[in-house]
């Protein structure tokens, strides 16, 4: 998120009870990403100011319920003053502070990887605090080494003495086609992708054309892990901010895992990262 000139943020552009052309651009966007405003007509009302709290504690915000300039940043959009200067990946991410999210993590994993994960969150849009935090719970959740990995067999992927991963094969949610795609198309990365469909899928939003679909082993390559990571996160972001927004970890981590794996991992280190934060 951009950091506000100091002295913005006590500047109010729009609060309760305001209306017009330009609370029904807030209001548009507001429902795009996922916080409803209520009806889009125009009126600075009490859904639409329910609304910017939740969007302010998604991003890691003061929540006021009011358009000030930095909610406006954060929006998406510029007032007629200089634009601030983007925070840089990094700047509240230190080394030593992520370790103590990851107990037991060797340190030079989390050097080594942690500015490629980093740079690919804020690629994505995705370098507020907030999204930052569940990004490295999802990492604590899925890889607790820090460091991209391929799924291990257990018995939620292979019948005892049979192949590996063979109960991955043939599963339509995951759009296995064949004997082996279970193995093939197992768990890699910071986010633990999963089946053919996602590597599919991710492959191409990624600009890697059907790279992971014919070389899935990609997936654990280091910049490839983290932009993975970045894009799956996107593409859950406004299930994500809105669940964090209400307190909700539990349904943070559903939208990444589509259940509770994890969730003990995931939310221990989001609660260390905030307090480590200032935002706890």
């Amino acid at each position: 998120m951009p950091v506000p000139v100091p002295g913005q943020e006590e500047r109010v552009l729009i609060k309760s009870g305001d209306s017009g052309d330009a609370v029904r651009v807030i209001q548009d966007k507001l429902k795009r990403l996922g916080f409803d405003p209520g009806a889009m007509d125009g009126i600075y009302g009490g859904k639409t100011v329910n609304a910017v709290y939740s969007f302010q504690s998604a991003w890691g915000m003061k929540p006021t319920g009011v358009i000030d300039p930095p909610t406006l940043y954060a929006l998406g959009y510029q007032v007629d003053e200089p634009t601030p200067p983007a925070r840089q990946p990094g700047d509240d991410w230190t080394v030593e502070k992520v370790a103590r999210m990851f107990p037991g993590a060797p340190v030079e994993n989390i050097r080594k990887y942690l500015p490629a994960v980093l740079s690919a969150l804020a690629s994505f849009g995705l370098s507020d605090p907030a999204m930052t935090l569940a990004a490295l719970a999802t990492i604590r959740a899925e890889s607790a080494g820090f460091e991209p990995i391929g799924e291990y067999v257990s018995t939620y992927n292979t019948t005892p003495g049979k192949r590996p991963f063979g109960l991955y094969d043939f599963r339509k949610d995951l759009g296995n086609q064949a004997t082996g795609d279970g193995e093939r198309y197992k768990g890699r990365g910071f986010v633990q992708l999963t089946g053919r469909f996602n590597y599919e899928k991710f492959s191409k939003l990624l600009g890697l054309g059907d790279l992971l679909l014919r070389q899935p082993e990609h997936a654990n390559d280091p910049e490839i892990a983290a932009s993975l990571l970045a894009c799956f996160l996107k593409s859950k972001e406004a299930v994500i901010r809105k669940a964090l927004a209400l307190g909700d970890l539990a349904s943070a981590r559903k939208a990444v895992n589509g259940g509770s794996h994890g969730l003990e991992r995931f939310v221990t280190a989001y609660q260390t990262g905030a307090h480590l934060a200032g935002l706890a």
